[in-house]
């Protein structure tokens, strides 16, 4: 699978976290729950070296909540505090609050004793595109969120994000990509709808998908299409086509249309709770 990606966006957003991080106490980053290594920016423990961090494995309501508390577990055992929320709902604000509070407590604790008080924690959040970054921004922050402009220090045009009395997020433009050294990285991202479909050949991302519920989650394939999945991941693809309709004259598949049914399927959660990876493929 050959994908184009854009090293001088990623090198432009890298540049400009660096030179905001001095800005912040919390580094926050939106992972795909269900591909939190692919979904992550290797880049960012070099950069946040120092600041507290805080994991938020979004879109968990797609996930295998199994697979989700062992990434929970690894990222403990990294040191790295880590929770399970949907971006989407508000009622994983208490959950990410709780969260932000355990991560700066200490950090709290030394501004009162130099006598520091009311002083919000600042937080940068970081995430690939189609994350749920901005989903995460515009549902914590809500209607009565205040963009408290302009602070000493601060860029000019860089704006903050006041999500409650204590709590403040960066708000800063551009994205960040992460570095794609395999093809498993960029076909877990396809697999989950972070690539955008024109730079994608999805007949072969649809196989990929079949063949991972395949392994994975047996089972799955039948409930959804009524296939047969003893055959091969590609007779599968096929039968898939002719069952659905996606057949054009003279009985020919029509490949583009079956892989964008199985491809949305599986973008929008309709095969149930579905992880890519799990901490034990780390070792692999």
């Amino acid at each position: 699978m050959d994908i184009q990606w854009f090293p001088g966006h990623m090198t432009k957003a890298l540049r400009e976290m660096q030179n905001n991080i001095k800005l912040v106490d919390l580094v926050i980053e939106l992972l795909d729950s269900r591909v939190p290594m692919s979904s992550g920016n290797p880049e960012l423990s070099k950069i946040a070296q120092g600041k507290q961090r805080l994991i938020l494995l979004n879109k968990a309501d797609m996930a295998d909540e199994k697979i989700t508390s062992a990434w929970i577990e690894y990222f403990k055992e990294k040191g790295i505090k880590a929770v399970a929320v949907d971006s989407r709902s508000t009622a994983s604000k208490r959950t990410v609050k709780q969260a932000v509070d355990i991560v700066v407590k200490e950090k709290k604790e030394r501004d009162l004793k130099r006598g520091i008080k009311g002083r919000p924690v600042r937080a940068m959040v970081v995430g690939i595109p189609n994350v749920g970054k901005s989903t995460f921004i515009n549902c914590y922050s809500g209607r009565s969120s205040a963009k408290t402009g302009n602070m000493p220090g601060v860029t000019k045009g860089t704006q903050w994000i006041r999500l409650s009395g204590d709590l403040e997020l960066l708000d800063t433009p551009g994205v960040l990509w992460p570095k794609f050294e395999d093809q498993v990285t960029g076909m877990h991202l396809a697999m989950t709808g972070a690539v955008r479909s024109e730079v994608l050949d999805m007949s072969d991302v649809a196989v990929n998908i079949i063949s991972m519920l395949k392994e994975n989650y047996p089972g799955k394939l039948g409930e959804r299409y009524g296939c047969n999945e003893d055959n091969g991941s590609v007779e599968i693809f096929e039968e898939i086509a002719s069952k659905r309709g996606c057949l054009r004259k003279g009985g020919v598949i029509d490949t583009d249309k079956t892989a964008l049914i199985i491809c949305d399927d599986m973008k929008n959660g309709r095969f149930g709770k579905i992880s890519f990876e799990s901490p034990s493929d780390i070792d692999q």
